[in-house]
């Protein structure tokens, strides 16, 4: 029997939910654009190589997505293993209709935002795409003012799939992390004990998974033996990225057994296995420029 299960499979904001719900459902998430002062190396240090860095190097001001509870009374984590970057983790199933309700909380620097969803269907109000002449309110979230996206899981939607900002200020805000991803189960698809985001971006001077760069500040992911893992890969920016695990493998979607996969610009993937291997391994960029300038973490299998 292969160790991994395949899945060209592409989230809510709560973090339980049936595995097998008998009817579609309504999902309301509530995010915000929010501005931070965002550090890519807190530990100030790239293990590997022996640099030193300070937070003149490494600390800078952006507009991030975080997560919030209804009517954005109170911020939240975006996920169990992250807190700001990437966006909050949006699950959803095949037949699910999803509202994404968004403020733009962003007073630092006083600019539109939107939100912008890969992978689901819409109506134009719902695009979050910005082009004179022709977008809405939807695309030009101003300071202080919200929109709902209402979008639908169709049955193309399974997968996982990014969200990012699509407003005036994309540029600025994609290379400053607001970015996020959708992962959406098939209709009778059973949901997977460890879910692990993964997203591929530069910023700055360094090459970082999930807005951070270097074992240490990386993202720690920590599974069990028997435990059924799905990684949710992705790359924002303008540049191609390969992803590998020390020690796994997976089934791609040519029926391939394979240990590394390439994702480029606003491109997804999902994948599976059962875990069987206890221990710590790395998982990485295999450009190996871009593992050496930050894009390498920490994977650790407990036994059970």
């Amino acid at each position: 029997m292969r160790q991994a299960l395949a899945l060209a499979l592409g989230t809510f904001l709560a973090f339980a939910w049936a595995s097998t719900p008998s009817t579609a459902a309504t999902r309301d998430f509530w995010v915000a654009a929010v501005d931070v002062d965002w550090n890519m190396v807190p530990n100030e240090r790239d293990a590997i190589a022996g640099m030193r860095y300070d937070a003149s190097q490494t600390v800078f001001p952006t507009v991030v997505y975080r997560r919030y509870t209804k009517g954005w009374k109170r911020p939240l984590r975006n996920s169990p293993d992250q807190d700001l970057i990437p966006g909050p983790l949006l699950r959803a199933r095949v037949g699910d209709k999803l509202r994404v309700h968004f403020k733009n909380l962003d007073t630092a620097f006083d600019r539109p935002h939107s939100m912008h969803f890969h992978g689901v269907e819409y109506k134009p109000s719902s695009d979050g795409a910005y082009l004179p002449g022709f977008s809405g309110r939807d695309a030009e979230v101003r300071p202080g003012q919200t929109w709902t996206y209402r979008l639908t899981a169709g049955s193309q939607s399974a997968g996982v799939w990014p969200y990012h900002d699509h407003s005036p200020s994309m540029d600025e805000s994609i290379a400053g992390g607001m970015y996020g991803a959708l992962s959406i189960l098939g209709r009778h698809q059973s949901r997977p004990d460890r879910e692990f985001v993964v997203i591929f971006a530069p910023m700055g001077q360094f090459q970082t998974i999930d807005g951070r760069a270097f074992v240490g500040n990386t993202p720690v992911f920590r599974s069990w033996v028997g435990a059924i893992v799905q990684w949710d890969v992705l790359a924002m920016g303008s540049e191609e990225h390969t992803f590998h695990v020390h020690g796994h493998r997976w089934v791609a979607r040519d029926g391939r057994d394979v240990d590394t996969q390439t994702v480029g610009p606003a491109e997804s993937f999902a994948l599976r296995w059962r875990e069987k291997d206890p221990g710590t391994w790395l998982y990485h960029c295999h450009v190996e420029q871009h593992m050496m300038q930050g894009m390498i973490g920490i994977y650790r299998v407990a036994r059970r």
